[in-house]
């Protein structure tokens, strides 16, 4: 592949701390020379030189939360169709969960993942494994095997452990082999047949609550857990002000805390269900526009430590029911970095904040390449127009499954190219 120059950009790289007008030359893979110093470079005799005009070069976003259907459930998403949609929304590494049929809590179904994405995939597909067998919470699953496989992380995927035994022993498990415990927290017996945010609005409509402390106990024992174990614990999706302030107190006493919010948590409150609208069912489910902005401030207080898409595609046959009946989920890819430039446009977050949420710090809390543009680097960007108007139209989506909460939505903020190891996999 022949040098490429993005010149005349707006630089933004995390792992540096740097905003700045300059230029980035990618060359063999890698990232040659990056920002302000890089416009006294000049241009290989043989680069393509690209003027960006003012557009901004970024890492390539690193969605840590994508759940794909293969194997077992190809018709809501493959390797193939995930990674497609997550080039055209500017992801260039994603941690797949292992939430499949069968479940990927085997050695062997690690490898078949990392096999399909080498055959299928124009982004790098990291897969996660199963805490527990079958991911039912009580057997243990062979941690060293599975990340000599190459396990990223390990998760129940959409399941709560129960059993603080199996958490305890988990976290010390993976503490020895240095690995990271991504949990999904909801008390079930809490939440009951709960399908929205307990409180005024779930009355209103007629559907049963999911109370603020089903999140809440089961994290609190987590971070008991983690700070008697010593483990690297990473509350995987947090959505409640009170879920805030348990991890503010856990980091200042535990090193190896952190946590994520999905864009959904950052972006829509209980109130934009509105009329029973089903892709608005997820878990954790939307709450009050008080807890999405506490969520915001820890965003920006560097409580939360990460976004994710949460990506969880689900076909008509799941989502077109009654509210209460459907499956919770929906699919994030494509939207992630516009909606989330809604938290820049509004001033909730300066850009090299929002690009640090994205992609240098979930690089860093999953041990992953990627997140940087400072030399040597991979060469895993994205070139960005931040201020272009898009609307978010069903057949425009790449992803095998529609099941988007921002149907229709009017965004500002488009991935205009996607670099992959200095291929481009994505242009508009």
């Amino acid at each position: 592949m022949k040098p490429v120059l993005f010149s005349h950009a707006r630089v933004v790289d995390p792992s540096r701390g740097l905003d700045e007008h300059g230029s980035v030359l990618v060359g063999g893979g890698q990232i040659l020379a990056s920002g302000a110093a890089a416009l006294n470079q000049g241009a290989p005799d043989n680069a393509t030189i690209i003027d960006c005009a003012g557009q901004t070069i970024m890492p390539g976003l690193v969605d840590t939360r994508v759940f794909i259907g293969e194997p077992g459930g190809e018709h809501r998403e493959t390797i193939a169709s995930a990674s497609a949609a997550a080039a055209a929304g500017g992801v260039t590494t994603l941690v797949m969960m292992p939430d499949a049929d069968p479940v990927i809590d085997d050695p062997a179904l690690v490898e078949f993942v990392l096999r399909s994405a080498r055959e299928t995939a124009s982004v790098n597909v990291r897969p996660a494994a199963s805490i527990t067998k079958s991911m039912a919470g009580r057997e243990m699953t062979e941690f060293g095997l599975l990340g000599e496989a190459g396990a990223v992380a390990f998760t129940d995927g959409r399941h709560t452990i129960a059993s603080a035994a199996v958490m305890r022993r988990a976290l010390t498990y993976a503490r020895d082999f240095g690995a990271v415990i991504a949990h999904e927290i909801e008390d079930r017996d809490l939440a009951g047949s709960g399908v929205m945010n307990e409180g005024l609005t779930a009355s209103w409509l007629g559907l049963a609550g999911i109370p603020r402390e089903a999140e809440l106990i089961p994290l609190e024992r987590d971070l008991a857990l983690a700070r008697l174990t010593g483990a690297k614990y990473h509350a995987a999706k947090i959505s409640t002000a009170m879920s805030a302030d348990s991890i503010r107190r856990a980091k200042a006493e535990c090193a190896g805390v952190t946590a994520g919010a999905a864009i959904h948590s950052l972006a829509l409150n209980e109130n934009d269900i509105g009329a029973y609208r089903t892709f608005f069912r997820l878990s954790p489910p939307l709450r009050a526009e008080e807890d999405r902005l506490a969520i915001v401030e820890a965003l920006r207080d560097g409580t939360i430590d990460l976004i994710s898409s949460s990506h969880d595609p689900q076909d008509v046959d799941t989502k077109r029911l009654p509210f209460a009946e459907a499956e919770p989920g929906a699919i994030g890819l494509e939207t992630l970095l516009a909606v989330a430039l809604r938290l820049v446009h509004n001033g909730d977050l300066t850009l090299l904040r929002l690009a640090e949420v994205l992609s240098s710090s979930p690089a860093r809390v999953f041990g992953l390449p990627g997140g940087s543009l400072k030399p040597g680097a991979p060469a895993d960007l994205i070139r960005v127009d931040l201020d272009r108007p898009w609307v978010v139209r069903t057949e425009d989506i790449l992803s095998r499954s529609k099941n988007t909460c921002f149907e229709g939505a009017r965004l500002q903020g488009k991935v205009l190219q996607t670099l992959v190891a200095g291929r481009t996999v994505f242009t508009v």
